[in-house]
């Protein structure tokens, strides 16, 4: 569970960004975050997804106070907790389907039993196992983005945040990649994403509205 209290963001003495956020979100909720452009929404997915630290305020996960936890542990979390998809896809394109979605694994503690096995089956499960040893660059836009979800979910995170995940694709494509958030929530993935198209918060449960970093609705 996360459970933000009074977190606010300020970047400079005139720019502040989130103004008390109060917010709570339960295990297994798929969450459309929405606002205007500089409303704070990738801000505050950013610092729940310890990415970015809050000015002000308190922020709650699974009921440890993690604020001021050490980089070392947030980076931890960040790996093992939360897997992140972006707009862009954030993929290296010299590199291999296969080895970009393995990249995280690189960081783990311990090594993944049967590490191969785990991967492909992430690539079937999405459809592109047939991709595996082509470059990322030379796929389509939503074949990249399948490949950015493999990644973001091959350590098995309980908490995915998605920053505008179809902003770069066609509508059909946009609607296959919700499908796959869906079913992922349906395996007990809970589902944050940030977005301004309507189309796409109605797909999730529940639809949080952002404007001038304060929570509307």
């Amino acid at each position: 569970m996360i459970e933000l209290k009074n977190i606010s963001k300020q970047y400079r003495e005139e720019t502040t960004i989130l103004k008390g956020v109060d917010l709570c979100i339960e295990d297994g909720d798929y969450i459309a975050l929405m606002g205007p452009s500089g409303a704070g929404k990738t801000t505050l997915m950013n610092i729940m997804g310890c990415l970015d630290r809050a000015t002000q305020g308190e922020y709650f996960l699974d009921g440890n106070e993690i604020s001021d936890y050490p980089e070392k542990e947030k980076a931890r979390l960040r790996n093992e907790k939360f897997g992140f998809v972006v707009q862009d896809f954030a993929l290296i394109n010299e590199m291999t389907v296969y080895e970009n979605v393995r990249l995280p694994l690189r960081y783990r503690k311990k090594r993944l039993k049967k590490e191969r096995e785990h991967i492909e089956s992430i690539l079937k499960s999405l459809e592109i196992e047939d991709k595996k040893e082509i470059r990322v660059c030379d796929l389509s836009g939503g074949q990249q983005q399948r490949v950015a979800i493999a990644r973001a979910i091959v350590n098995s995170p309980e908490i995915i945040l998605a920053d505008e995940p179809t902003g770069a694709l066609d509508q059909e494509t946009g609607r296959e990649v919700m499908e796959i958030f869906s079913k992922l929530n349906q395996q007990g993935k809970t589902i944050i994403i940030v977005t301004h198209d309507p189309n796409i918060a109605v797909k999730c449960d529940r639809i949080i509205k952002i404007v001038d970093g304060k929570i509307q609705e």
